[in-house]
């Protein structure tokens, strides 16, 4: 094992650990926004006392979220100075914009909806976790945008051994970007969804066991499963899209989570290893039941003759099962929505069996966005800027295998105490509840202070 390896692994680690807080900050924060304006809105108390609750376990994730990301931007300058320097003119400007206006904007509204709730009038107080929300969706344009520069760059010309941006607009309404971006972030509230879902699972089973469960329960989680189910569809149609960009701009990726070794002209899909649905891959990614797509064997020979010898086939069984563990596993949670729905048609109490199912598939959309990056990721490898920039170039030539091993390490045993810390905050706010006494509304300042101060009431 060599250095450049070791940071691979230390980049992919980080950022799989990073990204178990980014989609639930991005679906959180809409659905507590959701449910504040349910507030506002009926006046219902049970609304107001969920809004404070999932508030602030969504404010520790998004704690969470912002520290570990810094660690992302260190590593462009302790690992991958060559990266830094090739693609720094490029993404410079989306990076800038993410920093300047959309975490600024989402910190600065999301400090004022912390300490405004006696403080604002309720609808600016309201507007505040709005634009939090709307900041930290914008943020992850922004962020997505870069990324997607690297499998598809467009807007630049290389000089000096650098891309410098000749088009910003086209960076931003890069094709791939257009698809990815709400693939993503539907996939984000399919993440919040599921967390919503678990979390109400768990503390309907807890109450019952001690005499009843709280109604506003049953209202959380309907929320949280209309809107797994909705971001499951968007997942479905934005994945498709992304499929026929992959056909066209990416065949090895498509290729290699098929794995298909060789062009072939109504290629099937390959469900698992021997069972195939004939004709299916060429639909799928063209439309087409009787397009060709190109195969690993046959893309690596005509890359080998453009741009040199190498081995350009990414890790199949990788990137194979990964694609097949993110299918599984979010068609799960959107079919565990649908039949969650389906229970709660009519006003009866909540099943016990879509309580513990809801808790039982807590891990689920959390892995299949994690494979969904692993997808994304190994399988444009090994170009970390396709076409223009292998990764084996990208690395730092000054930082040794010694070096990266101790930053790994420290860097992994640190992660490791914010997860446990993590967890720990979470699950102690989820088992102790709502809070069971909380200021009411002052009914003769409709449009004062969110709440009268210091006036506690039982809000049963």
């Amino acid at each position: 094992m060599d250095a450049l390896d070791l940071a691979r692994w230390q980049f992919g680690i980080t950022t799989v650990y990073h990204f178990l807080f980014v989609p639930l900050t991005i679906g959180l924060g809409i659905f507590v926004a959701g449910l504040q304006t349910a507030w506002h809105r009926t006046g219902k108390a049970h609304y107001l006392r969920l809004t404070r609750f999932f508030g602030k376990l969504f404010l520790i994730n998004f704690a969470m979220g912002v520290v570990t990301g810094i660690v992302q931007e260190f590593q462009f300058g302790m690992n991958w100075s060559e990266y830094s320097t090739f693609v720094g003119d490029v993404f410079g400007a989306p990076l800038a914009l993410e920093a300047l206006l959309a975490f600024f904007l989402e910190s600065t509204f999301l400090g004022l909806w912390i300490f405004g709730w006696e403080r604002l009038p309720k609808r600016v107080h309201l507007a505040c976790i709005w634009a939090a929300a709307l900041g930290s969706n914008l943020s992850a344009y922004f962020i997505l945008a870069a990324n997607a520069w690297m499998k598809h760059p467009v807007g630049y010309e290389v000089t000096g051994g650098r891309a410098r941006m000749t088009d910003l607009w086209a960076v931003l309404t890069n094709s791939t970007a257009l698809a990815q971006v709400p693939h993503v972030v539907a996939a984000s509230f399919v993440v919040a969804g599921g967390f919503v879902i678990a979390v109400c699972g768990y503390r309907i089973l807890r109450e019952r066991r001690s005499g009843g469960a709280d109604p506003m329960w049953r209202a959380s989680l309907r929320g949280a499963l209309v809107m797994t189910a909705l971001a499951g569809a968007l997942v479905a149609g934005t994945g498709d899209m992304s499929g026929q960009l992959l056909h066209e701009q990416q065949p090895m990726k498509l290729a290699a989570a098929e794995g298909l070794r060789h062009d072939e002209k109504g290629a099937a899909y390959s469900l698992v290893p021997g069972v195939e649905v004939p004709k299916g891959l060429s639909l799928l990614a063209a439309h087409d039941p009787d397009a060709v797509v190109q195969g690993a064997d046959d893309i690596q020979r005509r890359f080998a003759q453009k741009f040199g010898p190498g081995d350009y086939i990414p890790n199949l069984p990788v990137v194979y099962w990964s694609f097949r563990v993110m299918i599984v596993f979010g068609l799960s949670t959107v079919a565990l929505s649908l039949a969650g729905l389906w229970a709660l048609r009519r006003r009866r109490p909540v099943p016990r069996w879509l309580a513990r199912a809801g808790l039982a598939a807590l891990p689920l959309p959390l892995l299949a966005v994690i494979a969904g990056w692993l997808l994304s990721e190994i399988g444009r490898q090994p170009w970390v800027v396709q076409g223009e920039l292998l990764t084996a170039a990208a690395v730092s030539p000054g930082v040794s295998l010694r070096d990266v091993a101790i930053s790994l390490t420290i860097f992994t045993v640190l992660y490791g105490v914010l997860a446990v810390a993590e967890v720990r905050l979470l699950a102690r706010h989820v088992k102790a509840g709502p809070d069971p006494v909380v200021p009411v509304p002052d009914p003769r300042r409709p449009d004062g202070p969110e709440t009268a101060p210091l006036t506690p009431t039982l809000m049963y």
